[in-house]
């Protein structure tokens, strides 16, 4: 759900993809835009792929992802506006710092979870994958069709109030866990 759906495409296989069985990674479900993907998984914006190796996920560090997050208000974020990467057009969450926060403080306290695998150095601005099949040549009219058929759908908000934790399992990403962050008082 991650590495080859939300960036690069063949240019990330050469440099790190694809997924590893045990990649694990954080994202918050966005399923009121899953009617808008192409891309054929659903609706999210990634807080951290990948992170640690599913089997490095023990009691203890549950304990300490659920602190961490708890540490987070919940937040909204809204969706108006398109953005495109090499091969990618995405929805860009707005505002980005809640998100940015979050990724913060796991590499913070992860340094070895670095985002993307450092193939796009610090990592990727947050984003909603909507499409990722276009290659060079025909990218710019794929996508600036699709964006004018979706742009009436906009804008879209979700409130998020818990980060997931996924694993992949060789064939798929599967929900492992859920941490919730704080509620607004």
């Amino acid at each position: 759900m991650c590495a080859d759906e939300d960036a690069a495409g063949s240019a990330g296989a050469a440099s790190g993809w694809p997924d590893v069985p045990g990649d694990t990674a954080f994202t918050i479900k966005v399923p009121a835009a899953d009617p808008l993907v192409r891309a054929g998984f659903p609706a999210h914006v990634t807080v951290l792929y990948p992170f640690l190796h599913e089997s490095r996920i023990d009691a203890a560090t549950d304990r300490e992802l659920t602190g961490l997050f708890a540490g987070h208000a919940a937040f909204t974020l809204s969706f108006d506006a398109f953005g495109r990467f090499p091969g990618v057009l995405y929805l860009d969450p707005w505002p980005h710092g809640p998100v940015t926060a979050l990724t913060k403080d796991l590499t913070r306290r992860w340094p070895e979870a670095v985002p993307y695998r450092g193939i796009f150095g610090a990592g990727l601005a947050p984003h909603l994958t909507v499409a990722n099949s276009e290659g060079p040549a025909t990218q710019d009219a794929a996508y600036d069709a699709l964006q004018t058929e979706l742009a009436p759908r906009l804008p879209l908000s979700c409130h998020v109030r818990a980060v997931h934790l996924i694993t992949w399992d060789g064939s798929r990403w599967q929900d492992r866990a859920e941490y919730r962050l704080t509620a607004h008082l």
